[in-house]
This record gives C-alpha cells, sequence and structure tokens, in this order.
C-alpha cells in the first residue's frame, strides 16, 4: 500500500491519535503512518528527550503534524497530565496505540523476581486501563474512539523463557477482548495488532545466530518492516475499520494462523 493509497482510502484527517512510546522503534513507524494518513500525532516518551525531539523533527519532516509530551504511561497522575495537555495543544484524543515497552529479557522462572513480573503488567495492563479510563469519557461523548493495543505473537506461541511477558500479553489481550464488548455500544473499537519479532534499534546488539534462527521461521522469508505495524494500526484507527472491534491482527509473516 503506497503512502498516497492510504491517505486517500483510510484518511486520518481531523483525528488526533496518542502513541505510547513512539520517540523509536514500532511506536515512531506507527507515529509516521498514523500522521501521513492525516491524523494530528502526540508522540511520546518517558526520559530520553533528546531522541524523542528528533523523533518529532523527523516526523515534521516527512509531514506529519506531530507534538512531544512527555510522560511515564504507568504512572496516573502523569497520563492525566499529559493527556490534558495533547488536548490543549491538539484536540481531543481519538486514538490510542499502546505501545510502549520496558526491556524484554528472556530468562528462566527461577531467574524473575516478582518486581519483574509487576513491571510487566504495569505496562501491559495498567498502562492500557489508566490510558482508556482518562480518554474514554471523551470518546463516549463523541460516540467515536480507537483503541489499539500492540501486544505480540508471543502469547499465541507460548514463547519460553519468556513468562513475564507472555503472562502480561496475555493480560493485555484478554483486557481488549471484554472492552471491545464494552465500549461497542458507543461506537469505540478495541483491538489488537501481534508483531512477530520484527528488529528494530533495541535489537542492535542481538546475536546474528539468534536472528538467522528466528528468519528461518518466518513463512515468507523475509523481515517484517516496521511501518507494516504502522500500517496496521491505521486501518483499525480508520472510518472504514468501523465495524471490526475484538481483532487480533497477526503482523509475523505467517508464523501464526488461526
Amino acid at each position: 500500500m503506497s503512502h498516497s493509497s492510504a491517505h486517500r482510502c483510510f484518511s486520518l484527517a481531523g483525528r488526533v491519535a496518542l502513541v505510547t512510546g513512539s520517540s523509536t522503534g514500532l511506536g515512531k513507524a506507527t507515529a509516521r503512518c498514523l500522521g501521513l494518513a492525516g491524523a494530528k500525532v502526540a508522540v511520546n516518551y518517558a526520559h530520553a528527550e533528546p531522541r524523542a525531539a528528533a523523533a518529532v523533527a523527523e516526523l515534521r519532516a516527512a509531514g506529519v503534524t506531530a507534538e512531544l509530551f512527555q510522560a511515564d504511561v504507568t504512572s496516573e497522575d502523569e497520563i492525566d497530565a499529559m493527556v490534558t495537555a495533547i488536548e490543549g495543544a491538539l484536540g481531543p484524543v481519538d486514538i490510542v496505540v499502546v505501545n510502549a515497552t520496558p526491556a524484554q529479557p528472556l530468562k528462566a522462572i527461577e531467574d524473575y523476581d516478582w518486581d519483574f513480573y509487576q513491571q510487566m503488567l504495569d505496562f501491559f495492563v495498567k498502562s492500557p486501563y489508566l490510558l482508556a479510563r482518562r480518554c474514554l469519557p471523551g470518546m463516549k461523548t463523541r460516540r467515536h474512539g480507537r483503541l489499539i493495543n500492540i501486544t505480540s505473537e508471543v502469547f499465541h506461541l507460548g514463547v519460553a523463557p519468556f513468562s513475564a511477558y507472555v503472562a502480561a500479553k496475555g493480560g493485555q489481550t484478554g483486557w481488549s477482548r471484554s472492552m471491545c464488548h464494552e465500549l461497542a455500544p458507543h461506537g469505540i473499537t478495541v483491538n489488537m495488532i501481534a508483531p512477530g519479532w520484527i528488529p528494530v534499534e533495541r535489537h542492535a546488539g542481538d546475536l546474528p545466530a539468534d536472528k538467522d534462527a528466528y528468519q528461518a521461521t518466518i513463512p515468507m522469508g523475509r523481515w517484517g518492516k516496521p511501518e507494516e505495524v504502522g500500517w496496521a494500526a491505521a486501518y483499525f484507527a480508520s472510518d472504514e475499520a468501523g465495524f471490526v472491534t475484538g481483532q487480533t491482527l497477526a503482523v509475523n509473516g505467517g508464523r501464526t494462523c488461526w
């Protein structure tokens, strides 16, 4: 799909999109795609302000209307302050893409502690809940909203040794499926995108042997591109997807089929 055809067929003109953790990686690609489709984009970051500012400059250079907003998206107070700032700068939030993530080490169960499990739950269950609760009153009033959770193929595949991350992604998936039923009468959709391993900046240090082994399992025989996740989000965010809710779209070259 070309940028021009996405803009023509799935326009997000007049919409405001918040993408958490969007200063790098899949989040930045998603912010770019939503912006190219016409949305005004709130770029969120937690700590690395210079990198985030550079991401916003890059998006603007591509023609995207983008503003930068700092918040720890596991903090209720910081989410409230961020959304209030977005409303003042860009307008009411129509689209929320929950993408922010902490580090994701693979460890045997004996090597995790509960604090690490709790961190996973904070990012993948608490954060979607807090963001939705803050944005839903306006969405319900307008009878329009899009909640899009970036989940993962790991939940469907039961990847090990990865229990904390997989469990939290399962919680995020269950929450999304319940919320789709709760919010459908209000014209609000809740959908999920489940990427496979798509190398981005944080994978720069990964072992080539690990990458080769994973790529060998992709039926399409190539790596996914970050923008392929972004365009999936643009579809879910569009008016054309208004009758699609509670769904998981796997962006992984065919590794999961159901």
